[in-house]
């Protein structure tokens, strides 16, 4: 397909790439600023860990996010498939190299990109 014949992106896929992008920045953030008191970066471990530690609150929002976003992860496996689209293990990956705010909004911006695609007309 020329670029000339990409078909027009929804707004709400550039909302998608934006959050995406936010996701990574202030997940980031907030590692770079562990790792500055710690020395290095905290162990795997320790992020499913210290959501639990403190609080009740603290408690539920860690146990909102890990059912959250392990249910994510093998819906975006799933669609991605559905739609194959390529190479949904990407996704999977970032979730835990950067983030599940960056890796989330990828996807939905991604599937966004498949779905314009999947409904523009054929070159001929």
């Amino acid at each position: 397909m020329s670029v000339q014949n990409r078909p027009q992106l929804p707004i709400i896929a550039w909302v998608y790439l934006g959050f995406s992008i936010i996701g990574a920045v202030t997940t980031w953030r907030y590692n770079l600023m562990a790792m500055h008191e710690l020395g290095r970066l905290p162990p795997p471990v320790d992020f499913v860990r210290v959501g639990f530690e403190g609080s009740a609150i603290l408690g539920s929002l860690a146990s909102d996010f890990w059912v959250g976003s392990l249910a994510s992860l093998i819906w975006m496996v799933v669609e991605a498939r559905r739609l194959q689209m390529r190479r949904p293990w990407v996704y999977v990956v970032l979730t835990f190299l950067i983030a599940w705010a960056a890796a989330l909004p990828l996807f939905l911006f991604m599937r966004e990109r498949r779905l314009a695609a999947s409904r523009a007309p054929a070159d001929t």
